[in-house]
C-alpha cells in the first residue's frame, strides 16, 4: 500500500473541551481545509503553518523539515479579531456546523506580495488567486488543529476520506492505483487518457475538486453527473471509483499540480496524471510548466504519468496523439474547453467530442456554469 506523504496519515479528530474558548468564525473555503487537514488529506500537516514552514514552502517548495510541499495553507485574521495570544486555544467555527479547536502556536505577518508572487509567479490582480491573497486579513496563525465537529456538506454520498480509499482499494486487491484530477465534465480526451493510463494500473481514482471555482466553470452537479453517466456505460465495474476532493481551486498551476499529486498519493494512489495546463487559468503559465516542476521533486513518492497533445483524428476513427497518428492537422478535431462550452450552450455537441450519454445528461441541467 502507498506510504502517506511524510510517513504517516494524519488523524485530528476529537471530542475536546470547548467552554470558554474565544471563538472566530471562518467562510466555507478554511472550513474545507480543517476537515482536509483532520482527515489526512493534507498530511503530513496538522494545522495551518508556521513561519519557519510558511518561508520555506515559498521558498523552497518544500516544509521546514524538508518535506515537499507547494501551497501554504493558511489562517489570516485582522489584528482587532484577536483577543488571544500564543498558546492559547480557538474555537473555529463556520455556518454549516463545523466546530475545531486551534491551538495557537505562532502569530505572525507577511507580505501580501511575496505570497502572491511565489505561489502563482505573479501579482496581477486579475488571477482569481492572486485577487484572494490580496483580500486576506493582515495576520497569519499557526498551530494544529482537532477536529470536533464537520460541517454539512453537499454531496457527501461521493465524499470518501483517505483511510476509507486506502481500505476500498485494499478490498478490490488494487496495489497500482491512478488518480485522475477534474474540475470538468468529461470529453472523449479524457477518457482516451484515463484509459490509457488504466491500461498499466490496477485501478482508476477519479476525483473531482468540489468547492469554490471561478465563474464560468462548471456546476459541481454537472460533473458529477456526467461522470455517473461516463462510468456507468463506458468502465468496467470493478476498475474505477469515483469520489469527490472537497477544497477550492487555487489555480497556481505547477505549484498546484504538486499539490495535488501529494492529496492523490494521501488517498494511496501510486499514480497521479497531469495534462496540459494543469490547474492553470488564463496565459499565466505555459502549457507543459506543470509537467516540468516534478523534475524538482525526485523524492515526491507518487509517480507522474504525463500526458501532452491529444485529439480526434477523422482518418483514423478516434482519439490519438501525436506519436501514433500521421495524419495532418485537417483531419484532427482538438479538444477546446471553450468550445464544448460554447456546443453545450447550443445544446449539441458532435460524438468526436463527447460520448452520447454524457452529453444528454449534462444538457438536462438548467444551469451549467458557475455564475451563469
Amino acid at each position: 500500500m502507498q506510504r502517506p506523504h511524510g510517513g504517516k496519515l494524519v488523524n485530528r479528530v476529537d471530542k475536546v473541551e470547548t467552554e470558554e474558548l474565544e471563538k472566530i468564525w471562518v467562510g466555507d473555503s478554511l472550513a474545507k481545509d480543517v476537515e482536509n487537514l483532520a482527515y489526512g488529506v493534507f498530511s503530513p500537516l496538522e494545522g495551518f503553518l508556521c513561519k519557519d514552514d510558511y518561508d520555506n514552502v515559498l521558498l523552497n517548495k518544500r516544509l521546514a523539515n524538508d518535506i515537499p510541499w507547494t501551497i501554504p495553507i493558511l489562517l489570516d485574521v485582522n489584528g482587532e479579531e484577536m483577543g488571544s495570544k500564543e498558546g492559547d486555544e480557538l474555537l473555529l467555527q463556520n455556518k454549516n456546523g463545523l466546530m475545531a479547536v486551534l491551538k495557537i502556536e505562532e502569530i505572525y505577518g507577511y507580505d501580501k506580495k511575496e505570497l502572491a508572487k511565489e505561489v502563482f509567479g505573479t501579482v496581477e490582480k486579475e488571477h482569481p488567486g492572486v485577487k484572494k491573497v490580496y483580500e486576506m486579513k493582515d495576520f497569519l496563525i499557526g498551530g494544529d488543529i482537532t477536529l470536533i465537529n464537520p460541517s454539512r456538506k453537499p454531496f457527501g454520498n461521493y465524499l470518501l476520506k483517505p483511510m476509507e480509499t486506502r481500505i476500498l482499494f485494499k478490498e478490490k486487491g488494487w496495489k497500482d492505483v491512478v488518480a485522475f484530477q477534474t474540475r470538468n465534465p468529461p470529453h472523449l480526451g479524457h477518457e482516451y487518457v484515463q484509459k490509457t493510463a488504466l491500461t498499466f494500473v490496477d485501478g482508476i481514482f477519479i476525483n473531482p475538486i468540489i468547492g469554490e471555482k471561478k465563474e464560468g466553470d462548471f456546476l459541481d452537479e454537472v460533473i458529477l453527473d456526467a461522470y455517473e453517466a461516463l462510468i456507468k456505460n463506458y468502465y468496467l465495474k470493478d476498475r474505477a471509483v469515483m469520489s469527490v476532493l472537497a477544497t477550492e481551486m487555487r489555480y497556481a498551476g505547477p505549484r498546484e499540480a504538486i499539490f495535488h499529486a501529494i492529496m492523490r498519493k494521501n488517498f494511496g494512489c501510486t499514480h497521479f496524471i497531469i495534462g496540459r495546463d494543469h490547474a492553470g487559468v488564463g496565459n499565466y503559465y505555459s502549457p507543459y510548466a506543470a509537467h516540468d516542476i516534478f523534475d524538482e521533486f525526485p523524492d515526491l513518492g507518487i509517480i507522474p504519468l504525463f500526458f501532452k497533445s491529444f485529439f480526434f483524428c477523422k482518418k483514423c476513427g478516434g482519439v490519438v496523439n501525436e506519436k501514433i497518428c500521421p495524419h495532418g492537422e485537417r483531419q484532427r478535431i482538438n479538444f477546446s474547453g471553450t468550445r464544448i462550452r460554447e456546443m453545450l450552450r447550443n445544446g449539441k455537441v458532435p460524438r468526436e467530442m463527447m460520448r452520447k450519454e454524457v452529453a444528454e445528461i449534462i444538457l438536462k441541467h438548467k444551469k451549467l456554469f458557475v455564475g451563469k
